[in-house]
């Protein structure tokens, strides 16, 4: 097969558009991020160093012209959220008002059909077995991993081991995970725990495509990923609790048991906070995994999946967009609360 420049003329082109554009953008912002800032100091270096020759006190700058200033550099932080956040937002809600087509206002007929439909109660209870699963089993299992390699001889071998599905894309994690749920029918097996079900006598499965086990097994797959991110955090919050405290403690003669429930969970607490607040925030979202291994089929659809499906597989884009603001309502409150949680520890 031969390349021909005239038939890709056209794609080239686009190309040449698109990396010319990016240069533009991001000279720009270098430009504004970088060469003004640095303009304006100089000038304010030049004002300070006059200032002192002559003996005459600098002037300040005026309240109102110090917040022009700072309205500057934040206008393209700001124009840029309202492209791409704000504006969507408001796109999408007003997209949920209205039916498939977007032709007509439907009022709340979709938030309706998504509480009264079979198939979309069972995308939304296994939404909440997601959400109510993985932070709690990653948490605790990436506490166990902390608390075991903690002053290991190996600790850094085994955190490299540990946080290594972090490294792997959620895609990339799923399709190793269905070699291992993989089914071939009688005879040997290449999936690894149906050969491990063989080898045991019993009969191999089709496990992705028994509900609810298959989303359990699913959940596995998110569990596996973050358990790295929740060691990494808590060790870390483990390693900073105060020497004394341990070394008294021990002094008082405190058992293991007593020491982790006593010491160290009241220490790590605001570090669990946050790891669980992260961990609901993400399992909300997730769409990859469902979407890699099941393609939301044999009821283990979630939110995220199903909204793809109804918005761009069956052009529903009214009920996809109602989905879509029921996923952004459900997130609103953990956001909150982890804002709170912070705002509260700077206090104290």
């Amino acid at each position: 097969m031969e390349f021909d420049f005239t038939d890709e003329q056209p794609k080239l082109l686009m190309l040449m558009y698109g990396l010319v554009a990016f240069v533009l953008v991001v000279g720009g912002l270098l430009l504004l991020l970088d060469v003004v800032p640095a303009w304006f100091a100089r000038r304010r270096e030049a004002q300070l160093v006059a200032a002192s020759v002559s003996g005459t006190p600098l002037t300040r700058r005026p309240k109102q012209r110090e917040g022009l200033f700072a309205l500057f550099f934040l206008l393209p932080t700001l124009l840029l959220l309202a492209i791409g956040l704000v504006v969507p937002a408001i796109r999408t809600m007003l997209l949920s008002l209205m039916n498939g087509g977007s032709t007509e206002w439907v009022g709340l007929r979709n938030y309706g059909w998504m509480f009264s439909d079979s198939s979309m109660l069972r995308v939304l209870i296994n939404t909440l077995v997601w959400v109510l699963l993985v932070p709690l089993v990653a948490t605790a299992f990436g506490l166990i991993y902390a608390v075991l390699v903690d002053k290991a001889r190996f600790e850094a071998v085994a955190k490299s081991l540990i946080f290594l599905p972090m490294a792997i894309s959620f895609v990339g994690a799923s399709i190793i995970w269905k070699f291992v749920y993989a089914y071939r029918g009688e005879g040997d097996q290449i999936g690894l725990l149906n050969q491990i079900v063989v080898s045991l006598g019993g009969e191999p499965k089709q496990w992705l495509l028994e509900s609810p086990l298959n989303t359990l097994l699913l959940i596995v797959i998110m569990v596996w990923i973050q358990a790295g991110f929740a060691m990494v955090v808590l060790s870390a919050a483990i390693k900073a609790i105060p020497g004394d405290i341990v070394e008294a403690a021990r002094l008082d003669g405190v058992s293991p048991w007593q020491m982790f429930w006593q010491i160290t969970m009241p220490s790590i607490r605001p570090a669990l906070i946050v790891v669980v607040v992260t961990l609901t925030i993400a399992t909300l979202k997730v769409f990859d995994i469902v979407r890699t291994s099941t393609n939301g089929n044999y009821d283990t659809s979630v939110i995220a999946s199903e909204m793809y499906n109804q918005a761009f597989r069956y052009g529903q884009n009214g009920q996809g967009s109602a989905l879509a603001v029921f996923l952004f309502i459900l997130v609103i409150p953990v956001v909150i609360y982890q804002i709170r949680n912070l705002r509260q520890q700077r206090e104290g």
